[in-house]
């Protein structure tokens, strides 16, 4: 026997369903409810007349040379604590109108912008040559802005803030991560991103360092301090990198806003101390803690009480370097009372060519590892 077809279920349109819901709870159905019933009953809207194309799949990720600038702005945290906080949104406003400003005058992307740290990218969506010497002009262009900004805010008793700037040279894989709306408009990955982060970090406050890449492409119109070996995350060799001081051709100079010549980072290593004596070292040794480290000094917590100039010969280990250090030599320059002690602030004054070395790997490695 000739079976006969089952009649076809009746369509159903987005419009029925509502207006049932409507009818049965005497409101109409919206935002989670409404995408619900619609996944519930298999409705799909047809796209309006003038609606955006669905979302494509992201692109893969491609190579692409660039250059990337990153930047720490230091003491954010100072000027949001301001009160009322409609002062502390004011200056914040202030500070991130300034930013934006000099980034679009110079040609660069922001890629993005969260908490203190900034990323802008020179390369995109099309390399060009000037892209190194743009990133140059902007990041002393920045250093300015942040220096007039400051003096603005000192007539408003606001706390100044500072930029740590890192700038990087190479190829990195730059494509789309995620779909629809809320997708970014472009992923950068790659050693580039790492170098320019730890630059940043190595940066003191108001300094830009770049690689040496990026010198290699703007040297000719950007004066840089001579180069330095520092040590960077993840790599087993030291990288040359200079500091970017100025871009005569366009008046550019990097305002100097920070006077001490290295990072000093939180050690708390145990040592031990010798008073020297018109140039003999004493035999009583006294313990001491070496509260934080710089290339050219170090922060001790006293067990016993040394005065202002005195010198002393320091020993200690430096961890991560496996190295004894012996025979350093270094003077009083700051006392100040403290909980756990008294702190001295010493200056290295004799030290080995070696020593320095490790030191300021020591320091690097724990600016790397924040």
């Amino acid at each position: 026997m000739k079976k006969t077809p089952a009649p076809s279920a009746p369509s159903v349109s987005l419009h029925d369903i509502e207006t049932l819901w409507e009818r049965t709870t005497g409101a109409p159905p919206v935002g989670a409810l409404r995408s619900g019933l619609r996944q519930l009953f298999g409705v799909v809207d047809a796209p309006e007349e003038g609606a955006p194309a669905p979302a494509q799949a992201p692109a893969p990720l491609q190579a692409r040379p660039l250059t990337l600038l990153m930047a720490e702005v230091r003491e954010l945290s100072a000027l949001a604590s301001l009160h009322p906080p409609e002062r502390a949104s004011a200056a914040l406003q202030r500070c991130l109108d300034r930013i934006t400003e000099v980034v679009r005058t110079y040609g660069g992307d922001i890629d993005h912008m969260a908490g203190q740290l900034l990323s802008v990218v020179f390369g995109l969506p099309e390399a060009r040559d000037d892209d190194a010497a743009r990133a140059a002009m902007c990041a002393v262009a920045l250093q300015m802005a942040l220096r007039d900004l400051n003096q603005e805010h000192l007539q408003e008793h606001v706390p100044a803030v500072f930029l740590g700037i890192g700038i990087a040279t190479g190829t990195a894989l730059v494509g789309h991560l995620g779909a629809g709306p809320r997708s970014a408009p472009h992923t950068v990955l790659g050693d580039v991103v790492t170098l320019a982060a730890q630059l940043r970090a190595l940066s003191l406050r108001g300094q830009v360092l770049v690689c040496e890449q990026t010198y290699q492409r703007c040297w000719s119109n950007a004066s840089m301090a001579a180069p330095m070996q520092v040590w960077i995350k993840g790599r087993s060799e030291s990288v040359s990198v200079r500091e970017l001081v100025a871009v005569p051709s366009r008046k550019l100079k990097v305002p100097r806003q920070e006077f001490r010549r290295s990072h000093r980072v939180e050690a708390h290593l145990p040592g031990t101390y010798q008073v020297v004596r018109d140039g003999v070292v004493l035999p009583h040794v006294a313990a001491c803690t070496l509260r934080d480290v710089g290339y050219h000094g170090t922060m001790l917590v006293l067990s016993e009480p040394l005065m202002l100039q005195d010198e002393v010969r320091l020993s200690f280990d430096l961890p991560m370097s496996n190295y004894q250090a012996r025979d350093v030599y270094a003077r009083v320059v700051t006392l100040t009372a403290a909980e756990d002690g008294v702190l001295a602030g010493m200056e290295f004054t004799r030290t080995s060519a070696e020593f320095d070395a490790r030191v300021q790997r020591f320091v690097q490695m724990l600016v790397a590892a924040r």
